[in-house]
């Protein structure tokens, strides 16, 4: 996946640390059908253990993450712009 704006999640990330560096993920998380975010033993997993977990894709969870965070960064900008 081509990287965008300095963003670039992988499967093998850990959720808390996805959740500490993109707090908007947390509903890009939940969206997904992901909803133990909140979970400590959730902090620890890798995208690609939770989604396997939860009976997800986490190609298919990366990738929305990965649009998820680009486009709220991108409305952030906006609105400080604008």
């Amino acid at each position: 996946m081509e990287e965008t704006n300095g963003v670039k999640i992988t499967k093998d990330m850990l959720i808390g640390d996805i959740l500490r560096a993109y707090p908007q993920s947390m509903y890009a998380l939940m969206e997904c059908g992901m909803g133990c975010i909140g979970c400590p033993a959730s902090q620890a997993e890798s995208v690609a253990d939770a989604a396997m977990v939860h009976g997800l894709d986490g190609d298919d969870i990366v990738k929305y993450l990965n649009e998820y965070i680009e486009a709220s960064q991108k409305e952030a900008k906006s609105e400080a712009e604008g």
